[in-house]
């Protein structure tokens, strides 16, 4: 929503960070990238003809699409949606309505703000789904599957950065599988994003809960993140967002839409809560466990209270972001080597089954 920024590290040799393109949020990502520009007009020599093609393709998508995105306006500031169904069900970010519950939506088309209300907002993973009170002309997008997508596939965003409604860039498919977390931070819910769309098309604050969308005229993701360079003031790195892939935001919406709230995370947990231990020297050294579900894969691996977390499946847990970073690729029903440093100064590494992280 309105102005939001984040502070973090990005690759694995530079420090990068990212920001939310709505409310505040600070992330992390890993992966890997190809790096474009974009699509270039001279990559290959073309005919007059051809320009006038894809231009005339970029315009059919637009005048398809746009009316599909709304604008998100809470107290606190404002964001993108993307309508979801016939029934007035709006796809959003999690940090876009923050902790609001009663909303303002303007249709791309022109009209008087219409009212919404929150159904459900799924932190976790950074999505939420609001619905208008009336829904009369609403046009709901189609949502393309984005386990097809291309690195190197045109791209575009549509949303409403900086207020500017129905605004659209364009770019490609920079890389996917990454993996972005957010740390709870002001209306950031601290979600970690799995197998999120990295694109060259600008995403700008109030860009968040739009649509990414392929020359087929499909949602294929849900922008939400961009890079920022610490080396630039915290100004933002161009040509690096992110997008929440549309098969994981349509499955959330579903589950939200039929039972309220999201019943299957498809995320895998260790069964503790945690926070991260500061060694002598100030820096982060692992993750404390504070408290064990009973009965669950922790407890009975045999991990207890003050135990400290320092690696999974042999990657160094230093923060509790790191460890969710991790879990986010795991599976429930998989086994996990976890090293633990125990009060007593003795390592152990135990394998611990993993459950399935709830949703609330």
């Amino acid at each position: 929503m309105g102005g939001s920024s984040s502070r973090l590290a990005l690759f694995a040799a530079a420090a990068i960070a990212l920001a939310g393109c709505g409310q505040t949020a600070r992330s992390q990502l890993s992966g890997t990238a190809t790096d474009s520009p974009g699509a270039s007009a001279e990559a290959s020599p073309r005919t007059s003809e051809e320009p006038l093609a894809l231009e005339g393709r970029y315009e059919r998508v637009i005048a398809g699409v746009l009316p599909s995105i709304v604008q998100i306006t809470t107290t606190n500031g404002l964001g993108s949606g993307v309508v979801y169904d016939s029934s007035g069900h709006i796809v959003t970010n999690a940090h876009v309505v923050g902790r609001a519950t009663r909303f303002e939506v303007t249709l791309a088309t022109g009209g008087a703000p219409r009212a919404a209300k929150l159904v459900e907002a799924f932190a976790l993973g950074d999505l939420a789904v609001i619905k208008v009170d009336d829904p009369t002309g609403l046009k709901p997008a189609v949502f393309g599957d984005s386990g097809k997508l291309r690195v190197g596939q045109i791209v575009l965003a549509m949303g409403n950065p900086l207020g500017l409604s129905g605004s659209v860039t364009d770019g490609i498919v920079s890389a996917l599988g990454r993996t972005v977390s957010e740390p709870t931070e002001g209306e950031s819910p601290g979600a970690t994003i799995t197998g999120a769309v990295q694109t060259s098309a600008a995403i700008n604050p109030g860009n968040s809960g739009g649509a990414l969308v392929n020359l087929s005229g499909e949602v294929i993701g849900i922008p939400t993140l961009t890079a920022v360079n610490p080396e630039l003031g915290g100004g933002q790195a161009p040509g690096i967002g992110f997008a929440i892939p549309s098969n994981t935001a349509t499955d959330i919406t579903r589950q939200i839409i039929k039972d309220g709230k999201v019943t299957n995370t498809h995320r895998a947990a260790l069964g503790v809560t945690v926070q991260t231990v500061i060694g002598s020297g100030g820096q982060a050294s692992g993750v404390g466990v504070v408290r064990v579900t009973p009965g669950g894969g922790a407890d009975r691996a045999g991990i207890r209270s003050g135990d400290v977390i320092v690696s999974i499946n042999g990657t160094p847990t230093p923060t509790s972001q790191a460890l969710s970073e991790i879990l986010a690729t795991l599976n429930p029903g998989d086994q996990a080597k976890v090293e633990v440093l125990r009060p007593n100064g003795s390592t152990s590494t135990i394998a611990v089954p993993l459950s399935e992280l709830p949703g609330g």
